[in-house]
């Protein structure tokens, strides 16, 4: 396998609406202001579920494109992913995620015995830890994404988290425990994203869908759909005006890995030669 130009970490903090992030992200924010990171407010597809935003995320394809209109559908996805696209062109994936991300690109349904520790080179994601549980400690997604990087070095790692989510189910939007449980994802962030780019990773960090008073989302309320995109590293544009879509988020990525590719793009959102690559996509 040949490593990628660059090398990317793509984290998902699920449920985490954008005023939120702006508030509660500090170390994030103090990245921005410093000129290493670049923010940018993006706007859910719909439903904003979490299963179909998974998907879009990861395709490029919206909920009504790809099938996966709710998060009962316990299928593969019929699309192709940044994971397949990473794959076919000889490097190296790797996800801590939530095992609805090994039921879409992987195997379905998810058997945890077989699947909860993958090591495939036959699958699209060929290095895995996947949890069950929405209320898996943050701490341990990090860490396990850590052990990813160290054993493995892959080329695409996607890190996704769900305690913020889960705090806002069981409280609310405007509550202590949502507000603090993005506190606690930003201290984690400021624990491991400096190694991660001193290994030469290029983060994107963002989220699937808002949150509501309700402690819900799926609709069209503004909390539900506005979500954070925050751009990590030396190989973006940080003084970019653009207003990327969600579904330009896999394109970003495959850009970044010098992936051939058809999907939605920003080319704006990059740096220098960068942005020259993924030629045949649209641009924003």
């Amino acid at each position: 396998m040949q490593p990628a130009p660059h090398r990317v970490i793509l984290i998902i903090l699920d449920g985490l609406a954008w005023p939120v992030a702006q508030q509660t992200l500090g170390y994030v924010q103090g990245l921005c202001a410093a000129g290493l990171a670049s923010s940018h407010r993006l706007q859910c597809e719909l439903p904003s579920l979490s299963r179909p935003l998974y998907e879009c995320i990861l395709t490029g394809s919206t909920p009504i494109q790809s099938g996966v209109t709710h998060n009962r559908v316990q299928r593969l996805s019929n699309q192709t992913s940044l994971f397949h696209l990473a794959q076919s062109a000889g490097l190296r994936t790797a996800a801590a995620a939530y095992h609805w991300i090994s039921e879409l690109y992987n195997r379905a349904p998810f058997e945890a015995k077989r699947d909860r520790l993958t090591i495939d080179n036959q699958l699209p994601i060929q290095y895995g830890l996947f949890y069950q549980r929405d209320d898996y400690p943050d701490d341990h997604v990090f860490l396990d994404a850590e052990q990813l990087v160290r054993r493995y070095q892959p080329d695409l790692l996607v890190v996704h988290p769900m305690n913020i989510d889960d705090a806002g189910h069981q409280h609310g939007l405007n509550s202590a425990a949502y507000r603090n449980s993005a506190r606690q994802a930003d201290s984690l962030l400021a624990d491991f994203v400096p190694d991660w780019l001193a290994a030469g990773y290029q983060i994107v960090l963002t989220s699937d869908h808002g949150m509501n008073d309700d402690g819900s989302h799926g609709g069209t309320l503004t909390e539900e759909r506005d979500v954070p995109l925050y751009l990590i590293g030396s190989a973006f544009n940080h003084a970019s005006q653009s207003t990327p879509q969600q579904t330009e988020l896999c394109g970003l990525c495959a850009d970044l890995l010098a992936i051939s590719h058809d999907k939605p793009r920003c080319p704006e959102l990059l740096a220098g030669t960068v942005a020259e690559a993924g030629t045949e996509a649209t641009a924003c």
